[in-house]
């Protein structure tokens, strides 16, 4: 099997970047059995259901080719897990390719790069969690609301709940306000302030 792994860290974000660098690398036989491994979930720890399985195969002996965009796709969370995954690849047989990395795995000097590589992904999701808690901790500081807005303004929750009471289902609100159904839904669970 020849397997391909592409991870984003959120749901709103996109794989299609990776899938096309995968695609364009791999030859056409490579692709007629291309199987994909795709996650939306952070890499801030291993436990990744796409990854557990991808990796079982890997320890099967069933794949021959893994491909991924970029290392820091596989492991973020450190040089121990990284190369952990890249020692099962060459431990089973399965070479490991990383399209935007420019440096080949099995190299002389592949270790060291990994390790950089992989020191480097792992100090840039600390410095991005240090960033987001000082936005935080200045926002609250500031009196300023933190994280997501809200998905309804305080008009449409007043709207809501007054056809709410009026009897009226949550279809009905949601096709009125041109909200979802499950937002509305959720709105109306929280206590009135």
């Amino acid at each position: 099997m020849i397997a391909a792994y592409v991870r984003v860290s959120s749901l709103t974000q996109n794989l299609a970047t990776q899938r096309d660098a995968i695609m364009r690398r791999a030859s056409p036989a490579e692709l007629a059995e291309l199987e994909w491994f795709e996650e939306k979930v952070s890499a801030k720890t291993m436990k990744r259901p796409a990854l557990e399985r991808l990796r079982e195969l890997v320890r099967a002996r069933r794949v021959q080719r893994l491909y991924a965009f970029r290392l820091d796709r596989l492991a973020r969370t450190g040089i121990r897990d990284t190369f952990e995954i890249v020692e099962e690849c060459r431990e089973h047989g399965c070479e490991l390719v990383t399209i935007a990395d420019g440096f080949d795995l099995a190299g002389p000097a592949a270790d060291v790069i990994i390790a950089v590589l992989a020191w480097a992904a792992k100090q840039e999701r600390l410095v991005r969690n240090e960033r987001i808690a000082a936005a935080r901790t200045r926002l609250e500081a500031a009196g300023e609301p933190w994280g997501r807005p809200p998905r309804m303004t305080a008009a449409e929750l007043t709207t809501a709940r007054r056809m709410r009471g009026k009897g009226s289902t949550l279809r009905e609100i949601a096709a009125a306000l041109r909200i979802p159904r499950a937002t509305i839904g959720r709105a109306l669970k929280q206590p009135a302030k």
